[in-house]
């Protein structure tokens, strides 16, 4: 056969995604729960100028848990959104996994800015809203994470019920206090 007769492509070969090695994996699932956790610590230096004064002078709700509960429960959710979102990010044939992480980041931020709203700020009724925004992004994500991951849903799922949680309680507090 001639070399002059073989066509050569023009098309650009796939291009495959890196192979991951062991590190870049497990430094992938650090760095997403370290995002979630520094997210938290920043919503937290939010909350703590008015938790211990102007919170605890407000009326809550009878079902209002107690302060010390906040915390615990917080960096188990940190912990899970942190690992949910790894799930995502290592589901690398995924349709939706770049949507699914702009998503997570949408809502972590707006998980952020509410503390800044409800204790810095002291707008409860603002913070109803904002809670409500952070709700409907915290559901878009677990949906969209459900398409690349049903763990990485499943992992959403407490810190879904929990903003719900919070959401009432926002509200009676806002209500109590008018």
């Amino acid at each position: 056969m001639d070399r002059r007769q073989i066509s050569v492509s023009k098309r650009p070969a796939a291009k495959r995604p890196p192979k991951s090695t062991p590190e870049i994996y497990w430094l992938g699932l650090a760095g997403f729960i370290l995002l979630c956790l520094v997210a938290g610590a920043i919503g937290g230096s939010f909350a703590a100028p008015g938790l211990h004064q102007w919170y605890a002078s407000l009326n809550k709700p009878v079902w209002a848990p107690p302060n010390a509960i906040f915390g615990p429960v917080w960096m188990a959710l940190y912990l899970m959104m942190g690992i949910a979102a790894w799930r995502v990010w290592v589901a690398r044939q995924a349709k939706a996994r770049r949507a699914a992480l702009v998503l997570f980041l949408v809502q972590l931020g707006l998980n952020v800015a509410w503390p800044l709203v409800f204790f810095t700020m002291r707008m409860p009724g603002a913070a109803a809203v904002e809670l409500g925004l952070l709700w409907l992004s915290i559901l878009a994500t677990t949906v969209v994470f459900f398409g690349a991951s049903r763990i990485a849903a499943l992992l959403m799922t407490p810190y879904l019920l929990w903003a719900t949680f919070a959401g009432f309680l926002n509200i009676a507090i806002w209500r109590l206090n008018g």
